[in-house]
């Protein structure tokens, strides 16, 4: 057992090791920012979707605001 904690103390010590570790965790960090930069954008792209829906639905009740006014005044026009 010391024999196998020894070579592992002995491995964990060189650098091509270090070198090695380093590269993993640069690489779980890349990926890490991947998934989260994909998130973003995919949350970024449903928001402004969902943007121009309510524009749509914003320009469609100001078309039928001024109809409604419209008609309003044909009706006072009407009844004066």
């Amino acid at each position: 057992m010391e024999q196998a904690i020894k070579a592992y103390r002995t491995v964990v010590a060189t650098d091509e090791y270090r070198n090695l570790e380093r590269i993993r965790a640069d690489a779980r960090y890349i990926e890490a920012s991947a998934h989260g930069n994909a998130s973003r954008k995919a949350v970024r792209e449903t928001d402004e979707e969902w943007y121009a829906v309510v524009d749509d639905k914003d320009a469609a009740l100001a078309e039928k605001d001024s109809e409604i006014e419209r008609l309003r005044a044909q009706l006072e026009n009407i009844y004066n």
